[in-house]
């Protein structure tokens, strides 16, 4: 059975730099899983790998859609899992790595809905949703709207959530009973690495990234991401650190106030990540700052897998 190795956890915990060392060990390439590096021209603000950062090792979904473009959850699985085949058809180890719980669903689970028509529109209404605020508060809206449904439906079968939302919004009606847990494609194996560290060592991680962000031209970027066209209504603006920045260029607030927000909202992201990754019941955690640099951490991974 082929295998896929999933480095995940929380913004700033070091997934990138553990998923390169695991690559080097193991002759691999990595996956992204980030809903942000997907994007050209978003480089500061979605911490995307520098060519130092990777050293050497190739990198897949990563600068492959236009700022401009709307990138669905499943336009990601599908072009993600023909770079997974890529790997496996080349002898090499698949790493996927990333922190946007939604992709890893879509490569762990079949994702595609396959009942009736959709409303594209509504469904990246519903994809946005939970990229931003997470699986809790698309499960909180089909309580507002479907209660009967809600209460069929675990909470962590997105898909099958963003199903109910759908059918309610096309027919007004609630949906069968769909309670069943989502099952597992059999396309790999997987094993799944979760990265965590004490919450004020990450805490403090991601308040120091906000501010090598800012001094590494954030806010040069975005300028120039919103000279080029493109606003807060693109999908690609709506990654925190674009959004706050776009707030305070457009005069919603003063520096002083964006780079608290920044701070603010991406520690909030990182507590909904580690909530999502932890519904994963066969997750190996591993505590990164318990280990002197990368190498024990790999070795740690080695033993696990």
């Amino acid at each position: 059975m082929r295998r896929v190795i999933f480095i995940v956890g929380p913004t700033a915990v070091g997934k990138t730099d553990t998923a390169v060392g695991l690559a080097k060990a193991l002759d691999g390439e990595v996956v992204s899983a980030d809903s942000m590096q997907i994007y050209r021209e978003l480089n500061i603000g979605s911490a995307k790998p520098t060519t130092e950062e990777m050293d050497g090792i190739v990198h897949h979904m990563i600068d492959v859609v236009a700022p401009e473009a709307t990138f669905s959850v499943s336009a990601y699985a599908q072009a993600a899992h023909a770079a997974i085949n890529d790997i496996f058809a080349r002898g090499k180890q698949p790493i996927v790595a990333g922190g946007t719980g939604l992709y890893v669903n879509a490569l762990l689970y079949d994702m595609s809905f396959g009942e009736g028509e959709a409303d594209e529109k509504y469904r990246a209404e519903l994809e946005a949703l939970v990229l931003e605020q997470g699986g809790e508060a698309l499960y909180e809206r089909l309580k507002a709207v479907d209660p009967g449904a809600a209460e069929r439906i675990h909470p962590n079968n997105v898909r099958r959530v963003m199903r109910a939302l759908e059918i309610y919004r096309m027919t007004g009606t609630s949906v069968p009973d769909f309670s069943e847990a989502p099952k597992r494609h059999e396309r790999f194996e997987s094993v799944l690495i979760g990265l965590t560290r004490d919450r004020e060592a990450l805490y403090d991680r991601i308040n120091r990234r906000v501010d090598i962000m800012l001094e590494n031209g954030l806010i040069e970027e975005v300028k120039n991401l919103k000279k080029n066209g493109i606003t807060d209504r693109n999908q690609s603006m709506q990654g925190i650190g674009y959004k706050e920045v776009s707030g305070f260029l457009d005069g919603c607030y003063d520096k002083a106030t964006m780079v608290t927000l920044l701070k603010r909202n991406s520690r909030r992201y990182a507590k909904r990540q580690l909530t999502w990754f932890k519904r994963y019941p066969d997750m190996h955690w591993l505590d990164v700052g318990l280990y002197e640099g990368i190498a024990p951490c790999v070795e740690k991974i080695l033993s696990i897998i």
